[in-house]
């Protein structure tokens, strides 16, 4: 552990005033060191009111080079003696959140995405939904906000990160009390990824007794750059999904008011798919002939499904085609995988608050 200036002085610079408004908190941002880190930590340092009394940047890259990080901090200005830099190992981020949560000493922590950036007024209206809070209040979402290009329609990628705007209790903007983490041991750090450890963890402080709710504090998200292949990454997050089952149960969906996604029919294509190579290997055209038939609806439906809503340019049409016939196989492994990789992860049990 590392501080990023010595001598941090015992006051934080908030005002009397300034502390009566909302109880003390921390902000923890796991970080690959992404270009969009400086734009978060300046739109943090510029939002008005009460500021975190410490900040924790969990750097979680697998070797990460010295002194990547200080062009970044150099835009906090005075919140820089209240900031630490912690290596989080290459793990994930919810180990790193989990890093930097044992870090803290306040009472509340507000995690943050390295590529979100906090609205002008941000402190002051988190100090509001901290105050706010009742005492079985576990946790308070901040409102996500994602542009989109007003002068054509979005992407396919775009859209995906449009749908963060309505998801529950994501960690792009997310306030936990403390002790709440501490009681449900925080993050489960077999999610490796950025994808349903913020439900996992949701799930489990509502069934400890708690209540989550929704704040007033508004956060961009702005649509990252991606390339052509990025929804068939994507499908990694079936494995994911495959650990909620585990742990949750079958309708761990509807618990989450989550999306039910497309898992289903991406089995089905994909064995229509496999049982037309096994069919026609056999000498049996016929019956080929019908399973090719019935991928070749399935995926052309599901193409259809992703280009229609889309801008339609050739680039993306292009790129729709040829993932669509990619994702369902790709989705059908992951969760194959999730499933048998979890098969031994007991479901959580509910722990009392």
């Amino acid at each position: 552990m590392s501080r990023t200036d010595e001598g941090r002085p015992t006051g934080t610079g908030r005002t009397d005033e300034a502390r009566s408004a909302g109880p003390p908190y921390a902000v923890v941002i796991p970080t690959l060191a992404r270009d969009s880190l400086a734009d978060c930590l300046a739109a943090l340092a510029a939002a008005h009111g009460p500021g975190p009394e410490e900040i924790v940047l969990v750097d979680d890259r697998p070797d990460p080079e010295p002194g990547a990080l200080h062009h970044p901090l150099n835009v906090l200005g005075d919140l820089r003696a209240r900031t630490t830099v912690l290596a989080g190992g290459g793990r994930g981020p919810a180990a790193a959140r989990n890093t930097g949560m044992r870090a803290v000493t306040t009472p509340w922590v507000a995690f943050l995405d390295d590529d979100v950036q906090v609205g002008p007024h941000w402190c002051d209206q988190l100090a509001q939904d901290l105050a706010e809070a009742s005492s079985d209040t576990g946790a308070v979402q901040g409102v996500i906000a994602v542009p989109l290009p007003g002068e054509r329609r979005p992407t396919d990628w775009e859209r995906g990160t449009a749908g963060l705007a309505r998801a529950r209790w994501i960690t792009a903007d997310m306030a936990y009390r403390t002790d709440t983490l501490k009681q449900v041991a925080g993050f489960d750090e077999r999610f490796t990824r950025a994808f349903r450890e913020d439900a996992d963890l949701a799930l489990r402080v509502l069934d400890a007794g708690w209540r989550i709710r929704q704040g007033r504090r508004t956060t961009r998200h702005p649509v990252r750059p991606a390339d052509r292949w990025v929804s068939l990454r994507a499908q990694r997050g079936n494995a994911d999904d495959a650990l909620m089952l585990r742990l949750h149960g079958p309708d761990w969906w509807r618990k989450a008011v989550a999306p039910r996604g497309r898992i289903r029919s991406h089995l089905a294509v994909t064995a229509a798919g496999a049982a037309a190579c096994l069919l026609a290997a056999a000498g049996r055209p016929r019956a080929a002939a019908g399973a090719a038939l019935g991928w070749a609806a399935g995926t052309a439906e599901f193409a259809w499904a992703r280009i229609a809503p889309g801008p339609r340019t050739r680039d993306e049409v292009v790129t729709m085609a040829v993932t669509s016939v990619l994702i369902p196989p790709a989705a059908t492994w992951h969760w194959l995988s999730g499933l048998w990789r979890h098969r031994s992860a007991p479901a959580w049990r509910e722990v009392s608050p």
